[in-house]
């Protein structure tokens, strides 16, 4: 199996996991890690033009959460809590 092969098998399961895990909101990837299923969108969408492939932001975003970005927000996002926007602007100081 390639290197190329295996970083993909990766990345799936990573997709796996998150939409396993959407107890899990955006701001607490943040928080923690430095990055969320938005930025995974964006990446995803800057390699696919990297890579001469035609895509857009909706179609990158429901890649990366199973289904249309506004479907998933209506059901799985919560509100952000005062904790976590305090930790999120603690983490930009």
């Amino acid at each position: 199996m390639s290197n190329e092969a295996i970083e993909a098998a990766a990345f799936r399961r990573l997709l796996a996991h998150l939409d396993a895990r959407k107890d899990v909101q955006n701001i607490d990837l943040m928080n923690l890690a430095g990055f969320c299923r938005n930025c995974l969108a964006k990446w995803y969408l800057a390699e696919a033009e990297n890579h001469g492939q035609t895509l857009d932001l909706d179609s990158a975003r429901e890649t990366i959460y199973g289904m249309p970005y506004a479907d998933w927000k209506a059901q799985y996002q919560t509100e952000v809590t005062a904790e976590q926007k305090a930790a999120f602007a603690a983490s930009r100081e």
